[in-house]
């Protein structure tokens, strides 16, 4: 089991810092969600200021972006982290690719899937010196000349995660990636009903299995009161969200959703926690004091997930 130290809120400035403490804290991994800043950029400062641990992103947005982009930074990043780093991606919802980006949506588990291939397409060009001929429905790469070639990266190509929730998303992460990054908005029941099934069917269409895939829990954890209220809050801001409404769903909980979703449209975030019962805080996170916490999580998730990244940073680091 690896434990991971992710962030949201940091900058270009102080990420180097952040990421040298979860280091010298024993964290196996170091991970940046594209919020405020880039997390790509952000990395660059932490391979600099690190030595072991690795790198990665959870997630940068991938449909605001084009596979040579992702393909060159992160072949950059494995090369300026000494190979560290790990490639998370995620989609994104509709709205923020459409109206925050101003970039194309349609059929996401499907072009995700082709994104992934593409990447991998691009990094074999560079390693092998064959010639670029990827066509898909939604991207095509054809064309790579010396100029723009990197080569052969000494620390190989970088793993890469997919974040999902819904099956078809999920699905494909377990076909084409090499680990899946659970959203924070999974309960134990979702992860194990649907999670797990999608992921096994897609390792199927790869002609393999779940052995060796890799599966990060980023998780909801509080050991203190203003972290449970953070917590409520992050819980009813995605529990308001159409994409995630089967996570409730399974749960019976289908109406919470719909006043959440109500509410979000009138913009009244900080009155929505207060629908968040114990009940089904409990279902997503795991509270407790830090030592109780660490090992209820293990309890919780230790024989299904390879990694943990909890949303608290006070654990006692659980032996692998």
């Amino acid at each position: 089991m690896k434990l991971d130290r992710s962030a949201v809120d940091y900058t270009p400035a102080t990420v180097g810092d952040i990421a040298k403490r979860a280091e010298d804290r024993g964290y196996d991994g170091f991970w940046l969600a594209e919020t405020k800043h880039d997390p790509f950029l952000a990395l660059a400062g932490a391979a600099a200021a690190t030595e072991r641990i690795e790198l990665g992103t959870a997630i940068a947005v991938a449909f605001a972006r084009n596979p040579m982009t992702i393909a060159t930074t992160a072949n950059d990043l494995q090369l300026l982290s000494a190979g560290r780093f790990n490639l998370g991606l995620g989609s994104q919802v509709e709205a923020h690719i459409t109206k925050r980006f101003s970039m194309p949506w349609s059929k996401p588990a499907a072009r995700m899937r082709e994104f992934v291939l593409a990447i991998r397409a691009i990094w074999h060009a560079w390693e092998t010196g064959e010639r670029l001929a990827f066509r898909g429905e939604f991207y095509k790469h054809t064309l790579m000349t010396p100029f723009f070639d990197p080569g052969p990266n000494p620390h190989g190509t970088a793993p890469i995660y997919l974040a999902g929730v819904g099956e078809l998303m999920t699905e494909v992460a377990g076909e084409v990636a090499d680990g899946f990054l659970c959203h924070n908005f999974t309960t134990e029941r979702y992860l194990r009903e649907v999670t797990l099934p999608a992921l096994a069917r897609g390792r199927v269409k790869a002609g393999k299995t779940l052995e060796g895939f890799e599966i990060s829990g980023p998780v909801f954890a509080a050991t203190n009161d203003e972290e449970i209220a953070d917590v409520k809050r992050q819980i009813a801001f995605y529990g308001s969200t159409p994409a995630y409404k089967a996570v409730l769903d399974l749960h019976g909980w289908g109406a919470l959703h719909e006043e959440l979703h109500r509410m979000s449209r009138r913009q009244q975030w900080t009155e929505m926690s207060e629908l968040i019962s114990d009940e089904v805080l409990h279902e997503f996170a795991v509270v407790g004091s830090p030592e109780t916490v660490t090992a209820a999580l293990l309890d919780r998730y230790g024989d299904v997930v390879t990694r943990l990244s909890p949303s608290t940073n006070v654990l006692h680091r659980p032996e692998k």
